[in-house]
């Protein structure tokens, strides 16, 4: 069926709680000049960031500006921290908040009403561009707004990194959670602990195919990051309103740690390589006051360079063999008064949940079987829907991760063409957009604790920020509209949606035809 399209300059996603046309359309040119108040020049410098360079236009600030960008506190009540409203005629522009992080968001929204050729930053010939006369009050349902990119698996370079915080923005998600350390990487420098990069950071080649597979693509794979680089990142980050979330992976998920630091492991005389397979490794962290103090340490230095409110400690797919037949940790279990080895899991993160919230910070976690978090841990859910109500009720603040609706690793759709992706099962567009936070039982307690939703692109399969990029468009474009707007109305998105394509085609997104991938991503 046909569906009828919002006006192109209209296709605005994620869609504004209210949005209305208004006669005329303000023109940008070069006499245009900002009227910035006092609080509000870090969406100015924003604005011109991205309009300078693809228009040519200075947008200096004058008393007697007609874009004006505003910071009013007694918008908070209606608006919030992150809310804006937006007025556009003839005569001028009008963008208020009663928060940075709100004219922020209202900049992005200026972008997507431009004309989509702005987008791409590249120097265009015209002398002037135009937005169409709107009035848009507009707020987001959920704090905690999120993408997850597991640099872990396929390292990506902090360039690549920042444009992607640029299309997160775009769509106002505001948490970039990077997967830093796994079993097949280190990517995070630690200054204490050099050889975590130096060792831990390379991989003397990668599965080809699912977990399981003995077949191997035999080249080397590594790299890492350095503080400066993750420091701009950050900052670049911020100036867009998006947090980055660092997680460090533990107790499982190690073994690039273990190959640098043998110590650290159940069984310290034997030498281990960094993880060239995918799946769950057995090899997990010792839990002498050694391995805890070390990764206390790690977090020190990670808290030193992500400023972040939440800092992820993994915690999930912890296997406890090693635990179970060694006898440092089954002295260990007893000397705890824990019922045996499998309750270390639980233990451990206790342990480190309490250095990360005696700095200040809250610990996130994924929830998993059988596992119990400090209630302090906020709890990413990821395996069934069930337990994000469950630690909702416990008190837990949760971000739902559910990996049938979030996990953008698995294929877009059926069908030969699709790229390699995660076997199991398919997330087609429709299923992220079906995303609901709604407590089964209407539980308006548990409700409440329920921060946001967030999706995940595990890099397994991904090498390629064309890949990523395929993967997660426009799939994000749902999952940020569905944690943005409280109504939900799939034929609407659809209409939206196919108007937004021509922004994601400016920016060199490919968001329908599948990339072309190097041979060694093939399965």
């Amino acid at each position: 069926m046909d569906l009828p399209r919002p006006e192109p300059d209209l296709a605005l996603v994620p869609r504004p709680r209210e949005l209305s046309r208004r006669p005329g359309r303000f023109r940008l040119d070069a006499t245009t000049r900002l009227r910035i108040t006092p609080g509000a020049e870090p969406a100015a410098a924003l604005l011109r960031a991205y309009l300078t360079p693809a228009t040519g236009l200075p947008l200096e600030h004058a008393a007697d500006g007609t874009l004006v960008l505003a910071l009013d506190a007694t918008l908070r009540p209606r608006l919030g921290d992150e809310g804006y409203g937006l007025t556009v005629d003839a005569d001028g522009v009008l963008l208020r908040a009663a928060d940075p992080a709100g004219l922020l968001h209202g900049v992005q929204t200026i972008r997507q009403l431009l004309p989509h050729r702005t987008l791409s930053g590249a120097p265009r010939r015209a002398t002037h561009w135009e937005l169409p006369g709107v009035d848009i009050t507009d707020l987001p349902r959920y704090p905690w707004r999120g993408a997850m990119l597991d640099v872990a698996r396929h390292f990506q370079p902090a360039s690549y990194l920042r444009r992607y915080v640029d299309l997160l923005a775009l769509h106002k998600l505001n948490v970039l959670q990077l997967h830093l350390t796994d079993d097949q990487g280190w990517r995070m420098p630690v200054t204490a602990y050099p050889r975590l990069t130096e060792v831990g950071g390379h991989r003397a080649e990668s599965t080809r195919g699912p977990a399981g597979s003995d077949r191997f693509d035999g080249r080397p794979h590594g790299g890492s990051y350095t503080r400066a680089e993750l420091a701009d990142l950050v900052a670049y980050a911020a100036e867009r309103g998006v947090t980055v979330l660092p997680e460090i992976s533990m107790p499982g998920h190690v073994r690039a740690a273990l190959a640098a630091h043998p110590e650290l492991g159940n069984d310290p005389g034997r030498p281990l390589t960094v993880w060239t397979r995918w799946g769950v490794c057995e090899n997990v962290l010792g839990v002498g006051d050694h391995v805890l103090e070390f990764f206390r340490t790690v977090l020190d230095e990670v808290m030193d360079v992500f400023p972040s409110p939440h800092i992820h400690l993994g915690g999930d797919e912890c296997p406890t063999t090693e635990w179970e037949r060694s006898p440092a940790a089954i002295a260990r279990a007893f000397r705890e008064g824990l019922p045996g080895p499998h309750q270390l899991h639980s233990w451990f993160l206790t342990r480190i949940a309490e250095h990360v919230v005696g700095a200040g910070r809250r610990p996130v976690a994924w929830a998993e079987n059988d596992t119990t978090l400090p209630v302090e841990c906020t709890v990413m859910s990821w395996r069934e829907p069930a337990h994000a109500w469950a630690a909702a009720r416990r008190g837990h603040d949760v971000v739902y991760a559910d990996h049938r609706t979030t996990y953008l690793d698995y294929a877009r759709g059926p069908g030969p063409s699709e790229p390699p992706a995660q076997p199991g099962q398919i997330v087609d567009l429709r299923t992220v957009y079906g995303l609901d936070l709604a407590p089964p039982d209407a539980d308006p307690r548990a409700g409440a604790r329920i921060l946001g939703a967030q999706g995940q692109l595990w890099t397994e399969f991904v090498a390629t920020p064309a890949h990523i990029e395929y993967l997660a468009f426009p799939r994000l474009c749902a999952l940020a509209e569905r944690v943005w707007h409280p109504t939900a109305d799939w034929r609407d998105f659809r209409a939206r949606l196919a108007g937004h394509r021509a922004r994601l085609d400016a920016l060199g997104v490919p968001h329908t035809v599948p990339p072309q991938l190097p041979a060694r991503t093939a399965v």
